[in-house]
């Protein structure tokens, strides 16, 4: 039976950043499938995009990551405006007055992991964990008979996580009824690095800049109304989504397929138990109307890297004690992200001409408040 001090189950961008961070343990990667290192990319780019802050971009440089990501595949965001559902209320945030390069950056799915798997440096198991046993050890067993021990087992297998089912850590989800359409556009007029955020009562629809006069589209809508936008003739789809951005960026035309995913929350009631840690949607899901999912998840990591790396010498990776410390420094930026993005839902998705006044006044009082929204920017950039 091989040994290893951690194993990462789940080789998505969040378990390898934790992986490659993970310096002076001997690591291996339990992954579906051995990726390609740093496979070229050409051509439309990936209808799955992720908006990283600042704070995430300098984690993924220091790991040396972030250097291999093509530069043609990344877009800086310069700014953001944020409109209510009344048709003139806005909120705009602006890098220079902030008085900072970027408010975020671009990237596509693909090209991050590209760039994570070319610096991935560690042994790399191919195969569904079916079974974990903790005693003195933590060991895997696979559907193909294999066995692999390890001092600690870290979930970063999704919202679904095998690992946080076979640890009994419990969770709590529910269904926010909608789902996520997915697509990129070209389009007519330059985006200029702007990030466009329109709440419409419920659903919202976002444009993200991409490199050249492409965006990339993620609207929140009601579960049938996401599933008849998916289904449009591209024609169709590209007059619905230009007529819900009210036109700011002229005529669109379609670049990738849409596709749908549901919506959910969940929050693992823990995040460590002895020998195991959870990082990622396997301890944490939100509505992506924010924008912070892998946001979160890479924080998660960096922090559970830190704490492995200050542990006392002979400490072993996976007492629980050490653990802890983990859990503890990130219960409260989990808990308070949770609060903020429900209460955003819950805010703008409510019915009514009382919540419409107040979420719609809301958004121009923030705008007309300097102070607050470089706080808001400076938090978001974290």
């Amino acid at each position: 039976m091989a040994s290893v001090d951690l194993a990462v189950i789940g080789g998505g961008p969040v378990g390898a950043c934790l992986a490659i961070a993970a310096r002076g343990l001997r690591t291996a990667v339990v992954s579906h499938e051995r990726r390609a290192a740093g496979s070229a990319r050409e051509g439309a780019f990936d209808a799955r995009v992720y908006a990283l802050g600042p704070g995430n971009v300098a984690f993924l440089q220091r790991l040396g990551v972030w250097q291999h990501v093509p530069a043609t595949r990344v877009q800086p965001v310069l700014a953001m405006r944020v409109f209510g559902d009344d048709g003139h209320s806005s909120l705009e945030f602006d890098a220079y007055r902030a008085g900072v390069p970027e408010l975020a950056w671009i990237v596509e799915d693909a090209a991050l992991q590209d760039a994570l798997w070319q610096v991935l440096d560690c042994e790399v198991v191919v195969g569904e964990c079916e079974s974990l046993a903790v005693e003195g050890s933590a060991v895997l067993g696979f559907r193909d008979g294999r066995r692999l021990s390890a001092a600690l087992v870290v979930g970063a297998d999704g919202a679904d996580s095998f690992v946080r089912r076979a640890a009994a850590i419990a969770a709590t989800a529910k269904g926010y009824e909608q789902a996520a359409v997915v697509a990129n556009f070209h389009c007519e007029q330059s985006h200029e690095g702007v990030a466009w955020q329109w709440f419409q009562g419920g659903p919202v629809l976002a444009l993200l800049p991409l490199p050249g006069r492409q965006v990339s589209m993620v609207w929140s809508l009601p579960a049938s109304r996401a599933a008849r936008v998916a289904a449009l003739a591209p024609q169709e789809l590209c007059a619905e989504v230009a007529a819900a951005s009210r036109g700011v960026l002229g005529k669109l035309s379609l670049s990738t397929p849409p596709r749908s995913y549901p919506l959910r929350r969940l929050r693992a009631q823990r995040l460590v138990q002895p020998r195991v840690a959870l990082i990622g949607d396997a301890a944490h899901v939100i509505h992506p109307l924010a924008g912070q999912g892998l946001n979160l998840g890479l924080q998660d990591a960096q922090a559970l890297a830190a704490v492995l790396a200050a542990r006392e010498p002979g400490r072993d990776p996976g007492d629980e004690r050490l653990l802890r410390r983990y859990e503890r420094q990130r219960a409260e930026p989990i808990l308070a992200m949770n609060a903020v993005v429900d209460g955003l839902f819950r805010v703008f998705g409510s019915g009514g001409e009382r919540w419409s006044r107040l979420r719609n006044a809301g958004l121009n009082l923030t705008d007309r408040l300097p102070v607050l929204k470089n706080l808001l920017i400076r938090q978001a950039m974290s």
